[in-house]
């Protein structure tokens, strides 16, 4: 399951958007197998950045990563040189992905909870001390 669907990308470009860029074989409807492609792959950018906070796979898509799937899915499938406002979409998904890494946004899911985020340990090793109050009596 993606985190957004054909209807998503039409209700955000329009049907006659989504047809051009995903009809690749002119018959007036756009194409399954592409479509998926393109969704499969915004799933993808949205999991490499989401996966530094929350785990994998999430267990309800909030409306914000629908949102940023459907930007980076509708950047994906005009290969022909997305229009300025797909690629304005695109690249406000990709920073708002960096802030979810970086901890800035935090992501709610359908019921306004936060998803479980992945924590880890903090482990650190060093050198014994070369410089004590001991070794520096004297001096």
């Amino acid at each position: 399951m993606t985190y957004a669907s054909l209807d998503d990308l039409i209700q955000r470009a329009g049907s006659d958007e989504i047809r051009q860029v995903a009809d690749r074989n002119r018959d007036g409807v756009p194409d399954a197998a592409v479509v998926e492609a393109a969704l499969i792959h915004a799933d993808n950018t949205v999991n490499g950045y989401v996966r530094a906070r929350y785990a994998l796979p999430l267990a309800s898509v909030p409306d914000l990563v629908r949102t940023w799937s459907v930007s980076i899915a509708r950047h994906f499938l005009h290969r022909n040189g997305p229009p300025e406002y797909v690629v304005a979409d695109y690249k406000d998904a990709i920073t708002a992905l960096k802030d979810v890494a970086g901890g800035k946004i935090v992501l709610p899911d359908a019921g306004g909870a936060t998803p479980t985020e992945v924590s880890g340990t903090v482990m650190g090793s060093h050198p014994a001390e070369v410089f004590t109050s001991q070794k520096l009596r004297g001096w």
